[in-house]
């Protein structure tokens, strides 16, 4: 007989509200999740401690952990303090460094973990994926996917505006790294998940043409679920395809090469408008004019909401963007993107830079 269905990973519970922080002590007692009551809380910088203090009368038995920043380091730390206290859950909370910490220390641990995100930077708030720093830079590391995931709009409304705005990058950027594998199907043979391109790509569609600003719930609302979405398209993928493309592998290549210059998700939505004006101008007949079309869409995106479009947004030089573009295939090796596809030299990376600018900047 025929397999007429396949099961799909995905979280059992999504709860985007104001004050739904309040009920994570009625999903901590769903049996699925808890069984005992014996809960850690890993917490880093900023609003993570006053949640878990507010959460805490909840629950039965939970002990409070500080993450020390988004490291491999941090990571595995709390992993084993997570063995060494015999606990069935572990609720990350705050921002992505302390999610994706947390998400590798529960896959180390063998423990379920929920995501109770403080802000929206980026899609690592419900993905199968964690970006932590080593000692050789950064590095993205295959992790089990939050079992149930929490974000509180009135801790989203607190966060700094820059940390909710990236996320607006990431989520564009699934564009780019949608059109990057369908050209590595055509050109390479690469299999497609068509069901997690399908995903993907819908997130990024309900937030580019958002009329609202992220000071309205109506946005952040759809900002919040397309972020889980990119995340769950990455766990239907197996990887991390259907939200990582050029534009991801250029952000990689800027963290390595001038770290510290910009958050993950204000790369990310730079380095998909640059990767849509090498297709607008490198590429011909339908698939340019589509890219000339999508470019345009996301630039009036990025400018709307204030997230950088040019690399002097973000303090880079021409030439120094240029040269993250030249590295950036070095930083997912075997992957296949626009970047491979032209293969542009030094000197032709840097004229692409300059055209870029020139065309597009203010």
């Amino acid at each position: 007989m025929p397999l007429l269905t396949r099961m799909l990973n995905a979280p059992l519970s999504i709860d985007v509200r104001r004050g739904a922080v309040a009920a994570l002590g009625e999903l901590l007692a769903d049996r699925r999740i808890v069984t005992e009551g014996r809960v850690a809380i890993a917490v880093g910088r900023g609003q993570g401690d006053q949640i878990a203090e507010q959460v805490r009368p909840s629950l039965q038995a939970c002990e409070v952990f500080q993450v020390e920043g988004g490291t491999v380091d941090a990571a595995v730390a709390l992993g084993a303090r997570l063995r060494g206290g015999s606990f069935e859950a572990v609720v990350g909370i705050g921002g992505g460094r302390t999610i994706d910490a947390t998400k590798y220390a529960a896959t180390l641990s063998g423990i379920p973990m929920v995501s109770v995100a403080t802000n929206l930077s980026h899609d690592g708030i419900c993905s199968p994926v964690a970006s932590l720093v080593h000692d050789k830079g950064k590095g993205s590391f295959g992790v089990v996917m939050p079992l149930a995931m929490v974000v509180d709009l009135d801790y989203v409304h607190a966060a700094p505006p820059e940390l909710v705005r990236a996320g607006i990058g990431d989520v564009v950027s699934n564009f780019s790294a949608v059109d990057d594998w369908l050209l590595a199907s055509e050109e390479c043979g690469e299999r497609i998940d068509r069901m997690a391109l399908t995903v993907a790509r819908t997130a990024a569609e309900a937030l580019l043409h958002q009329p609202a600003s992220i000071e309205s719930d109506r946005f952040l609302t759809v900002l919040a679920e397309g972020l889980v979405l990119s995340g769950m398209a990455m766990a239907f993928a197996g990887d991390s395809r259907p939200a990582s493309g050029g534009d991801h592998e250029i952000l990689h290549a800027i963290d390595q090469l001038f770290p510290g210059t910009a958050n993950h998700g204000e790369l990310a939505g730079l380095g998909a408008a640059f990767c849509y004006h090498l297709r607008a101008t490198r590429l011909r007949g339908a698939e340019m004019e589509a890219a000339q079309e999508r470019l345009g869409e996301i630039l009036g995106c990025l400018g709307r909401h204030g997230l950088p479009r040019m690399p002097g947004d973000v303090g880079l030089s021409v030439e120094q963007f240029a040269e993250a573009v030249q590295y950036a295939p070095r930083t997912r090796p075997g992957r296949y993107t626009i970047l491979e596809h032209l293969g542009l030299d030094k000197g032709e990376t840097l004229k692409a830079v300059e055209e870029y600018v020139q065309a597009h900047g203010d």
